[in-house]
């Protein structure tokens, strides 16, 4: 029983495009995982609550230039309790297909 051409064909259409969507998004969600370790070390480190917000926010946008993402530092929220630093990062990034533009929304945030 051989399957008709046509369906090989379609097969290995398939598999290329998902090829190709992977080739083009799975780094951008690798750069946002290291983005998010970076964040939830800067929102542990001890000297973080001596820190200003303006420092922080300035070592959490310096690092997202690094990794090429576009943060920039109205993207970043600071927030301090008894408990320490939260910091919160809303950024989105634009992907263009062939035929068809996507917006990924990522939200990086650690701390208390």
């Amino acid at each position: 029983m051989n399957a008709p051409k046509w369906r090989i064909a379609a097969g290995v259409l398939v598999l290329a495009a998902l090829a190709l969507f992977g080739m083009i998004l799975l780094p951008l969600y690798y750069r946002n995982y290291q983005f998010q370790q970076f964040v939830s070390a800067a929102a542990h480190r001890v000297d973080s609550n001596t820190r200003s917000d303006d420092v922080l926010r300035e070592w959490v946008v310096d690092k997202a230039a690094s990794l090429e993402l576009p943060v920039r530092a109205d993207n970043v929220q600071i927030k301090r309790s008894a408990e320490g630093v939260r910091i919160e990062v809303r950024y989105a990034v634009r992907v263009d297909f062939p035929g068809y533009t996507v917006l990924l929304h990522f939200f990086p945030r650690a701390g208390q």
